[in-house]
């Protein structure tokens, strides 16, 4: 039979060793993500996602100009701010028919 100093002991280590595996546990395991800064330009399709409609509409919007977009090479961009200029446009129009 172990001892009562033997006992005592034994949940010393045992406790030592619970704390060591909580704070393991504990520590993230992966370094931290890096928040990514606001895109100024928006694909397409980003662009569609913030507005809430489809990558067609989106399209057609662009082609016929009603949203400002750049080329980039081969690449067509729509910035940010032309896509909160077109909100603000849709807001200010139906505004003004409710009027």
């Amino acid at each position: 039979m172990a001892t009562a100093d033997e006992i005592t002991e034994l949940a010393t280590t045992l406790a030592k060793l619970a704390r060591s595996i909580a704070e393991r546990e504990a520590a993230p395991s992966a370094p931290p993500v890096r928040a990514l800064p606001e895109r100024v330009m928006l694909t397409a399709e980003e662009a569609a996602e913030q507005l809430g409609i489809g990558r067609t509409l989106m399209f057609k919007l662009l082609r016929t100009g009603e949203i400002e977009s750049v080329r980039i090479g081969r690449l067509r961009r729509v910035p940010a701010s032309a896509i909160r200029e077109y909100a603000s446009r849709l807001i200010n129009d139906s505004a003004e028919t409710a009027a």
